[in-house]
């Protein structure tokens, strides 16, 4: 009988490691294969440009640093706002 809870256990331990190197492998090749798909003419984005701070505590994702831009629809969403009396 503990013999196949050992094998149990090591089919387990077995299964565990093969999933993970494979969502390793699979995230590694995805992130790799998005180098194919930048344009020649592609530009950064506001955000990328500005760069990024950590939080200050250090246990926090790490923030964008862009500037608040004009709303290119304010106009619009005002004239609705009104018609619609508030």
């Amino acid at each position: 009988m503990n013999i196949f809870n050992m094998t149990n256990k090591s089919l387990l331990y077995i299964g565990l490691a093969v999933g993970v190197i494979g969502m390793g492998a699979a995230i590694a090749y995805g992130t790799a294969n998005q180098e194919n798909y930048l344009l020649e003419g592609s530009e950064l984005a506001p955000a990328a440009e500005q760069g990024s701070f950590a939080s200050p505590s250090g246990l926090g994702a790490d923030l964008n640093k862009e500037q608040w831009h004009e709303d290119p629809y304010a106009d619009l969403a005002q004239k609705v706002k009104d018609k619609a009396g508030k």
